[in-house]
């Protein structure tokens, strides 16, 4: 009876180990659990090592504790479990601020104060509506072409003055499982002027704070389209002569992987590492 305790316990070490190893159960370990041959008990194990070993250092702190001590119970009470997140998709909870009812301040987050009351002046309109130079125009490497969002920001200081508009949030953040999402409100002289949902995609969760930092300068970008600035960005007559005469399109090779693609360029900018310019497939 001792020897078959004991080759039952060493089957549930086993059991657990390999559950540790592989992170997931595969055909075989569903199979194994599904018959009964493995123990309720190392079933149970299995179960509660996966839920615990959330992070690589976790789970290596449980393998040094069960090296020592032989036992996955006494290390799964004696290893402190990773810091729970929390989920990307239950958003920043940055809600904004609710003012007070009694209050004078306009409350950004939900009025419509002062919207298509008067045209602003026609110095700001000058400014506003001015042709943007071919010289403030960059092009991204599939062909759109864009005005940097701080040179959004220099025609606004122009139009209103540092201090004379603002954006202000009117929600909270999203953020899914590829992108941070805001709506915000463009405000100037005390009055609103637009409304626009940004937009910005990151990679991993350390790059949410600087996505959330792009999805507001997207906001921007799209409340100044109701005020005129930089509108030639979205006539196509306007687009397809600019990419005429200052854009041009090359293939390119990734220097240490040699995988060759097809990009666009301005015409006075130089291909840029980790690219090369290269001949196209085939190319003589």
């Amino acid at each position: 009876m001792g020897q078959n305790q004991t080759k039952v316990a060493s089957n549930e070490e086993e059991i657990a180990a390999k559950a540790l190893e592989d992170d997931e159960p595969d055909d075989w370990d569903k199979r194994i659990f599904s018959t009964g041959c493995a123990s309720r008990l190392g079933l149970g194990l299995f179960r509660e090592l996966l839920a615990e070993a959330r992070s690589t250092e976790e789970q290596t702190n449980m393998n040094d504790c069960y090296f020592d001590k032989k036992d996955w119970r006494v290390c799964s009470q004696e290893v402190p479990p990773s810091p729970t997140t929390q989920s990307l998709q239950e958003g920043l909870d940055d809600l904004p601020a609710v003012l007070d009812e009694t209050t004078t301040q306009v409350d950004w987050a939900h009025s419509f104060h002062g919207l298509s009351t008067e045209p602003f002046s026609k110095e700001a309109a000058e400014v506003l509506l001015q042709p943007i130079t071919p010289q403030d125009i960059e092009v991204k490497p599939d062909g759109i072409i864009y005005l940097p969002e701080i040179k959004y920001r220099r025609i606004l200081n122009k139009a209103f003055g540092p201090g004379g508009w603002g954006l202000a949030p009117r929600g909270e953040t999203i953020v899914t499982a590829k992108a941070v999402t805001r709506e915000y409100a463009l405000v100037a002289l005390g009055r609103l002027v637009s409304v626009a949902r940004g937009e910005q995609d990151y990679f991993s969760p350390d790059g949410i704070p600087t996505a959330a930092e792009g999805c507001k300068s997207n906001a921007l970008l799209r409340c100044c389209k109701d005020l005129g600035v930089a509108s030639e960005l979205w006539d196509p007559v306007f687009i397809r002569q600019f990419k005429k005469e200052h854009v041009k399109e090359l293939w390119v090779e990734h220097i240490n992987t040699k995988q060759k693609k097809k990009i666009w360029l301005r015409k006075d900018t130089q291909v840029g590492y980790p690219f090369k310019e290269t001949k196209a497939f085939g190319g003589s």
